[in-house]
């Protein structure tokens, strides 16, 4: 069934807040239960864009030998993370585009988990680590050589005072492990808090920054972590009409006036009575993405972050922005995702798309906090490798060089606007948000629920975007939430390609519901 739903619900007069039980629901994008404007119909699909790159003949081993070993010799988790009841079997990738072993073609929104930021083995990128690895390989921090230092001044050229003193990592993990270790030695204080529903990393100690039950084990995770309540706009206890940055708003509505946002002074509220209740009175720090990744590109209210922080040092506190699938030019609007917020961190953090897929993270903080970590002795093997800064070093000159931050910001406002449009259409789509190429698509049972779609349909709609030669990610508290978060290369007809696909997978759902 296809429908349009616009739930009755005032705003109560005794909270005086845009509460859950008392929100009132619109369609944010159009007149209500209007004919969508989308572009094409349920059953029109174009072609696929075309591709001058000419893929190599896969002659490896069969799909079944590689499942059998899968199977036999890689961890059990292998297969458990293993996306699609019929696997991707992935040979060869180009820019924007993947090929599996038979030769079909897929368009990659995914790149892997935001992490091919400019693209699958984009010729400069790889002209650099060729170049680099016909020099030197490896060497380690404990000797001088030039591409650290090349990368690391360039790096540090993309940030804004003060944040100019650098570690490199190999991973997000990593980095955010070391900044909470920077954090309390600098500070003298232990309690570090993040938002429900946040991932910050799968290492014992960044486990404990994590807030999601499928990402947490039954043993000893870092302690000193609390969680407070993420101030989700959509699916939090308060939510309005126009709350975030973002050129889609919820469906819920409320009485703000333009410039004061009720759902943040609530929010707020809940931080102030985590101080209160939770930690000690001084803290080492807050950790917080600009917008949510695993969590589902969730976004919180324009001015939250610059409270929080204020609050965070009043309280001795530091505060570090993990920008590991944020940055470097993926939200468009700025390079880093904070900066969208007006803030200035203390540490940031990245990692995933600052080497295009090669390993690599970064710490990256003031001199003072920096000189903190000099009580002990911290050594990383491989953080640093002179291939990895090569290869970082040119992901930097291409973002800059082919306007990539520019086409995150234009081809992903186009492909959320669209989005919009067909949540206009389809009663399970409850809502489109984002920033650039950081975009979520929350599907619900429902609009006036919010209920989340089952796994099992979730998992329906996403197995028949595959076929179809889509690949994008899923995530939320409950993986109810498609992730688009593509190489920046992708076009605008890259982008009318999905959405026709989109359409068509959610109507086929629909019709067999």
């Amino acid at each position: 069934m296809l429908s349009c739903v616009r739930g009755r619900c005032a705003l109560s007069p005794r909270l005086s807040r845009c509460r859950l039980s008392s929100a009132k629901f619109h369609l944010a994008v159009g007149a209500s239960c209007q004919k969508s404007s989308f572009k094409y119909s349920a059953t029109e699909i174009p072609a696929m864009p075309p591709c001058n790159f000419k893929p190599e003949e896969y002659k490896g081993m069969s799909k079944e030998r590689m499942m059998e070993i899968r199977r036999r010799n890689c961890n059990p988790m292998t297969m458990k993370v293993t996306s699609y009841k019929k696997p991707l079997f992935v040979h060869q990738g180009h820019m924007q585009w993947m090929w599996d072993v038979d030769g079909k073609r897929y368009l990659d929104l995914f790149a892997g988990v935001a992490t091919v930021s400019v693209g699958h083995c984009h010729p400069k990128v790889t002209a650099a680590a060729e170049q680099q690895l016909n020099r030197l390989w490896h060497a380690t921090n404990l000797y001088v050589y030039p591409s650290l230092h090349e990368y690391c001044e360039k790096l540090a050229s993309y940030l804004p005072d003060p944040l100019k003193v650098i570690y490199l990592t190999n991973s997000g993990s990593e980095a955010n492990d070391l900044a909470m270790l920077m954090a309390r030695l600098y500070t003298g204080n232990y309690d570090v808090i993040t938002f429900r529903g946040s991932y910050h990393g799968g290492s014992p100690q960044a486990m404990g920054l994590t807030s999601n039950a499928a990402y947490r084990y039954p043993g000893a995770t870092a302690s000193g972590c609390t969680n407070t309540m993420c101030p989700d706009v959509f699916r939090g206890l308060w939510g309005g009409s126009h709350c975030r940055d973002s050129p889609v708003q919820t469906i819920r509505d409320c009485s703000c006036a333009q410039g004061h946002c009720m759902a943040n002074e609530q929010y707020i509220g809940q931080l102030k009575e985590t101080f209160a209740t939770s930690v000690s009175s001084r803290i080492a720090a807050f950790f917080a993405e600009p917008i949510q990744g695993v969590g589902g590109a969730v976004q919180y209210p324009k001015n939250y972050l610059r409270e929080a922080y204020k609050l965070v040092r009043e309280r001795g506190g530091v505060c570090i922005a993990d920008e590991v699938q944020t940055g470097f030019g993926r939200t468009g609007s700025h390079f880093w995702g904070f900066q969208g917020h007006d803030v200035i961190p203390d540490m940031v953090t990245m990692a995933k798309g600052i080497g295009n897929g090669f390993p690599m993270g970064a710490v990256v903080t003031t001199p003072e906090i920096a000189a903190s970590f000099g009580k002990g002795l911290h050594f990383n093997t491989f953080g640093g490798n002179p291939v990895a800064c090569a290869v970082a070093s040119s992901v930097l000159d291409t973002i800059k060089e082919e306007g990539m931050q520019q086409n995150s910001l234009v081809v992903g406002t186009h492909l959320m606007t669209e989005l919009a449009k067909l949540r206009e259409t389809y009663e399970i789509i409850g809502d489109v948000r984002g920033k650039g190429l950081q975009i979520g698509v929350e599907m619900v049972k429902d609009k006036a629920s919010r209920d989340p779609l089952s796994p099992e349909a979730m998992n329906e709609i996403f197995e028949d975007i595959k076929d179809m030669g889509v690949v994008i990610g899923k995530g939320g508290l409950y993986g109810q939430t498609f992730r688009i978060k593509p190489p920046m290369c992708i076009t605008m007809e890259d982008a009318d390609f999905f959405l026709a696909v989109f359409n068509k997978c959610i109507h086929s759902y629909m019709e067999r519901r």
